[in-house]
């Protein structure tokens, strides 16, 4: 037998396997490759058996980013069996509930329970071309936020320990809502540990913003990476709480909260809720202490959901 048909068993083999474990995109991504069929190639089989995808819905599901879910793209996935010559329904009990792919990723909670708002939000992760699970979760995620002198939001810094859920991920999506009359045109993002600050895109009417943090590698599933970023702004009126909402369950959250010397605060109190619409629960008083006037919380298992600390001034 020749070196290109030992090349050839050893393909089909890979494939088996991926067919057999799983998860649905990389079996998927492994068949593409197996055949040598390019997306586009592809949809246009897909079109002439009457089932219509965008080629973004299928770079998205072989790269993990999103799972077929309505019955069209279930159709759909079952003549992408056909086109791709595979035994049927070896790509559909992929998605299955029980499937490998949901293995490591913890239990989500939609963005638009997160976010008041969130039409701002989902408009920006469409202007830069994020899905809503941009692959990770957090492991870990230190993060400091500075009061100035005026009561404002003077700045925040991460530091921040993700794992990715799927394969090929290389950024990650930091957002920044500032306070009441934040201008997000003026806030500057500053990158300081292991990534780049890459396309950055606001919507000024919501005082948000949104930046691509760009990694030096390109994660598989199961990698763990650590990042350093931060937001200066000082755009905006007083401010009387932070808030950070969390897709994922799992991971360890601290934040602190540090004010100026020059204007401290009389109360501050740690909070939990469970949506954005949702009443506060879990509220627990702060003593403001320490050389840096500050107040923290820690959270060793986040839960989807919003954690913030709150303040009143005199």
């Amino acid at each position: 037998m020749g070196r290109r048909g030992t090349q050839a068993e050893a393909a089909e083999a890979e494939l088996a396997r991926a067919l057999r474990s799983g998860p649905f995109h990389l079996a998927l991504r492994t068949a593409l490759s197996v055949r040598g069929l390019a997306l586009h190639r592809v949809q246009h089989r897909l079109a002439q058996r009457g089932v219509k995808v965008g080629l973004t819905s299928l770079s998205y599901w072989q790269q993990g980013a999103r799972r077929p879910r309505r019955p069209e793209s279930l159709r759909a996935v079952g003549m992408l069996e056909e086109v791709l010559d595979l035994p049927a329904g070896s790509l559909t009990r992929l998605l299955a509930p029980s499937s490998t792919e949901e293995t490591g990723r913890p239990a989500a909670r939609s963005l638009r329970s997160l976010v008041e708002g969130p039409r701002a939000v989902e408009r920006l992760l469409a202007e830069l071309e994020s899905p809503a699970d941009g692959g990770l979760h957090t492991v870990c995620h230190l993060e400091r936020v500075l009061i100035g002198d005026r009561r404002e939001l003077r700045s925040r810094d991460s530091h921040h320990v993700v794992r990715a859920h799927r394969d090929g991920v290389d950024r990650y999506l930091a957002i920044h809502r500032g306070d009441t009359g934040c201008d997000p045109e003026r806030v500057t993002v500053r990158a300081f540990d292991n990534c780049r600050v890459g396309r950055v895109r606001w919507h000024a009417a919501s005082g948000v913003l949104a930046a691509e943090l760009l990694f030096d590698v390109r994660l598989r599933a199961g990698d763990t990476y650590v990042f350093g970023y931060g937001f200066d702004d000082g755009t905006a009126g007083t401010s009387s709480e932070y808030v950070r909402g969390f897709s994922f369950a799992g991971g360890q959250y601290v934040l602190q909260v540090r004010f100026d010397a020059a204007a401290l605060p009389v109360r501050c109190r740690r909070f939990t809720q469970a949506s954005a619409n949702a009443p506060r629960a879990g509220q627990q008083e702060l003593t403001l202490a320490g050389r840096h006037r500050g107040v923290h919380l820690v959270e060793q298992g986040v839960r989807p959901g919003i954690l913030g600390i709150a303040w009143d001034w005199t």
